[in-house]
């Protein structure tokens, strides 16, 4: 019988417990109040998990295996939300762009605008796809105390911009 097809036993792995965002050694973790909700909630989903798992007795060796993996992920969550630094956006300058900001920055190519919109958050709240981008993210940190009107250079890759911040906003 072929090797393939013989279910092996893998309790002698480590199980791979998913990292959380990076977050550069000695940078302060900053969350919007969004975001620290957001940390709680998945805390909640977290330990209802594990209280599930906890529970269920019928696979041992695989319950074991996702108790461990949720404990690392709860110790890791545990972590984060201890050393949280909640920045209420609205006490924020408003025309400098600062944690917190939704900034619009506007560049010129050829005869046509282009621009970009994004809101700046904290490592674990960060979503693309949300338009949100970390503050440590290098987008966030060219930005980053430039004010209303002021010029800033985008490193993009090996392409260099100069866009203009032509909005902030704080919201709540």
């Amino acid at each position: 019988m072929s090797r393939a097809f013989v279910k092996e036993d893998d309790a002698g792995e480590p199980p791979i417990i998913p990292p959380r965002a990076a977050l550069p050694p000695g940078t302060p973790n900053y969350v919007t109040p969004q975001g620290l909700a957001q940390l709680r909630a998945e805390l909640t989903d977290l330990e209802t998990v594990r209280t599930r798992t906890e529970a269920n007795r019928e696979d041992e060796a695989n319950r074991t295996r996702q108790l461990t993996i949720l404990n690392g992920q709860l110790s890791a969550l545990t972590s984060r939300l201890a050393s949280a630094k909640v920045v209420d956006p609205r006490s924020q300058p408003p025309n400098e762009v600062r944690f917190g900001a939704t900034v619009t920055l506007r560049t010129r190519s050829g005869s046509k605008n282009q621009e970009r919109r994004f809101t700046i958050v904290g490592v674990d709240e960060a979503s693309i796809a949300d338009g949100k981008v970390a503050f440590v993210a290098p987008i966030a940190r060219a930005v980053l105390g430039a004010r209303l009107g002021q010029k800033v250079t985008l490193r993009l890759g090996r392409v260099e911009e100069i866009a203009e911040v032509v909005n902030i906003t704080y919201e709540s």
